[in-house]
């Protein structure tokens, strides 16, 4: 009988402790995305609930610049960010800004045409270009100043004898390249899905090459963590990129072959992709997905390429910085191994 009583009373204690101590709330995390390809892990991690596994309450705030990113991540009033490389990244880092690196987003492979070069249609029927040597005196669009796709003009310039300056940059957003290349005000883009998709089904332009033939390995888009996240709230920062981690695998299983899976194994990320992407379902089926590594990998060759070109231009006044400067992967390499090696699904 006391025996009995003695688990009556724990039991009553149990229950009474629950009542009066509620489980912990998750922990916020405020992410800054794009609403771009590179995104979909997030959104995937979201949408499927690993966050909420991890005990992380996601805010998602929307950026039309990673460039806009950087001070917000600086100072901890956003944890997480992401975006390609650009002048704006490196020279924040060099100052001092609380940024690193800490995973990759996105990237060219071979067999993965996300990214290409696209020339104005007329062009190229008319003759006017055949070849990289043709670039000379053409009006190239870029969706900013110091983005990374201008080193993959500089190098593709380079295979056809011409002289980045004998190229005229015009800076404009894809969708309004969409618009410059019907008005013919510009002549060619480094276009990413899925605008390249839509420009060339509109008989707007035509590819005339994948980056992939001008740079192999091409880092599209990194994952970002502000200082205050990593090293004050360093175990929400494991959490976060373990589940990063997981959705990225998700993504990669819906690849085959550098295209969607066509077995329904893919329908789940293709409809999470047109969603947050806002762009229509039957367009996001036909775009060539991009690249990325399970283990959160950063293609270090690439981002060496851009910071030695920003370096060369004098838009990134510290020729002694290093790529080993802007990285932490810490945390991915600490994921991956908790989450043991990928095997792709049959």
């Amino acid at each position: 009988m006391l025996g009995r009583a003695l688990r009556v009373t724990a039991l009553l204690v149990t229950v009474f402790t629950g009542a009066q101590y509620p489980a912990k709330a998750a922990d916020l995390v405020k992410i800054g995305v794009l609403n771009t390809s590179g995104d979909i892990a997030v959104h995937i991690a979201n949408e499927k609930g690993y966050f909420k596994q991890e005990g992380i309450e996601a805010e998602f705030i929307v950026f039309d610049a990673s460039a806009k990113m950087i001070p917000s991540l600086g100072v901890g009033d956003l944890d997480v960010g992401g975006g390609a490389t650009a002048v704006s990244l490196f020279n924040a880092i060099d100052r001092k800004v609380g940024v690193r690196i800490v995973a990759d987003k996105g990237r060219t492979e071979p067999g993965y045409v996300y990214q290409s070069v696209m020339i104005r249609k007329e062009l190229v029927t008319s003759g006017r270009f055949k070849s990289w040597s043709d670039l000379k005196g053409l009006r190239f669009a870029q969706g900013g100043a110091g983005v990374g796709p201008l080193s993959i003009l500089n190098q593709a310039a380079l295979k056809g004898g011409v002289k980045y300056e004998e190229i005229e940059k015009l800076f404009m957003s894809f969708s309004q390249q969409v618009a410059a290349l019907k008005s013919g005000a510009i002549d060619g883009s480094i276009m990413n899905e899925p605008y390249k998709t839509l420009v060339a089904q509109e008989g707007l332009a035509v590819e005339f090459a994948p980056t992939e033939e001008v740079v192999s390995m091409y880092e599209l888009s990194l994952l970002f963590f502000g200082d205050k996240f990593r090293q004050e709230r360093s175990d929400v920062a494991r959490r976060f990129m373990r589940a990063f981690l997981k959705a990225n695998r998700d993504y990669l299983n819906a690849l085959e072959n550098g295209r969607w899976r066509k077995d329904g194994a893919a329908d789940e990320v293709i409809d999470i992709f047109s969603r947050k992407l806002n762009i229509p379902l039957e367009l996001a089926r036909n775009i060539t997905p991009q690249a990325t590594d399970p283990d959160g990998k950063p293609a270090l060759e690439s981002i060496r390429r851009d910071l030695l070109f920003f370096q060369e231009q004098g838009e990134v006044a510290n020729k002694a910085m290093k790529v080993e400067d802007c990285l932490d992967l810490s945390f991915a390499e600490a994921a991956a191994r908790e989450l043991g090696p990928f095997a792709r699904k049959k």
